[in-house]
């Protein structure tokens, strides 16, 4: 089933400002909160879904690559959250959006019991190359990551400054009167918990580095730049917080015959003067493999043959680009003497003399059509 429009989940424009997008998120995670709809299915994937629209609009890059790519700009197992984000991500990551709302600076339910703050661990970030062959047709990337994970024995305990909340309440007297403030506990880092024991090489949070081997889902048609993510495949978290996110980065690299312009690809083809003048049959280069196509008799230098959906799936469903095969009239430079002879006797030969029909376009004509 196609998913909704993160735009239509929130009831925003698409020229709708920051704030804007964070009012409409607010006002759905209140009305669809678990505390104020309790064992209702419904409600928390509306929950779930409303989240997962502002994590996409409140970020000035995703919300741009949307915008141009639509939910295939997340997908393949490499966007959003690797197939959804869990209620403990949602008040991970936007608890702070509902302010005194729901309870100060953590999140907590409609009864005013501060639940405890989970803390996300740190994102890792690496860049995978594809050939222009593995971006036509999509692909599956094993790639070897070093990772911090919860070493083996590692054992925690509630911490004794926040009592296992995570946060530090602050009251201040101002001019106002008395404020409270809530921030992360200086102890514990906001987790709720420190070390109890941990084995030796561990680091001062109980992790240690290990590679692991992720299988990333490349969909069709990524672009030089764009960045993808997979879930819970970052850094792991001290104690019982979550793990951060693996950011893939796409790197594009050069085709040796072909060259990408957004969908479509273009590829010079160089054909020698008798087979300009009597036609071929001529073997070329494409993302799927190589392709025969024919040349015409009479073949001018500078046509452009378009060879339709040859080039690259449109990563936001539009279907497939084209491959446009510039034809380059190769001229020798070095003829024998029976050669000259024959091409001087040619020279006030009408059936050499140039005559350009209606038909064939200028060099502008063609770029335009290229673009149309």
């Amino acid at each position: 089933m196609a998913k909704k429009d993160y735009y239509d989940i929130l009831g925003v424009s698409k020229n709708a400002t920051t704030a804007e997008i964070k009012k409409a998120y607010r006002k759905k995670a209140i009305e669809f909160h678990p505390d104020k709809n309790p064992d209702d299915a419904n409600a928390e994937a509306k929950f779930k879904e409303a989240a997962e629209a502002y994590e996409i609009l409140s970020d000035e890059n995703k919300k741009a690559r949307y915008d141009q790519f639509g939910h295939q700009a997340f997908e393949g197992g490499a966007g959003f959250g690797g197939g959804g984000m869990n209620m403990d991500d949602i008040f991970s990551q936007f608890g702070d959006i509902f302010g005194g709302g729901f309870g100060g600076g953590g999140f907590s339910g409609f009864g005013g019991q501060q639940q405890q703050r989970r803390v996300k661990g740190s994102n890792l970030r690496i860049r995978v190359k594809l050939t222009l062959e593995e971006i036509a047709n999509g692909v599956e990337k094993k790639i070897k990551v070093k990772r911090k994970v919860q070493a083996e024995g590692t054992t925690y305990k509630s911490c004794s400054t926040c009592n296992g909340s995570g946060q530090v309440t602050r009251v201040t007297n101002t001019i106002l009167g008395r404020m409270q403030t809530a921030s992360p506990c200086p102890t514990c880092s906001g987790a709720g918990q420190t070390i109890d024991k941990k084995p030796a090489g561990a680091d001062s949070q109980g992790l240690i580095v290990r590679e692991e081997a992720i299988a990333v889902k490349i969909p069709a048609g990524v672009v030089d730049g764009m960045q993808l993510k997979v879930s819970g495949k970052g850094n792991d978290a001290p104690g019982n917080g979550i793990a951060g996110d693996l950011l893939v980065a796409i790197e594009e690299q050069n085709h040796p015959t072909l060259q990408r312009e957004g969908d479509n690809l273009h590829y010079d083809l160089y054909v020698s003067l008798p087979d300009a003048i009597l036609g071929a049959s001529k073997e070329i280069d494409t993302v799927t493999g190589k392709v025969r196509i024919k040349i015409e008799a009479g073949l001018q230098s500078g046509k452009i043959l378009r060879l339709r959906g040859k080039g690259i799936p449109s990563i936001n469903g539009y279907g497939k680009g084209d491959l446009l095969v510039h034809v380059n009239v190769w001229t020798p430079k070095t003829l024998s003497k029976e050669q000259k002879e024959f091409f001087e006797k040619m020279k006030d030969d009408e059936h050499f003399s140039p005559k350009p029909e209606h038909s064939d376009k200028s060099f502008f004509e063609k770029v335009k059509d290229m673009f149309s």
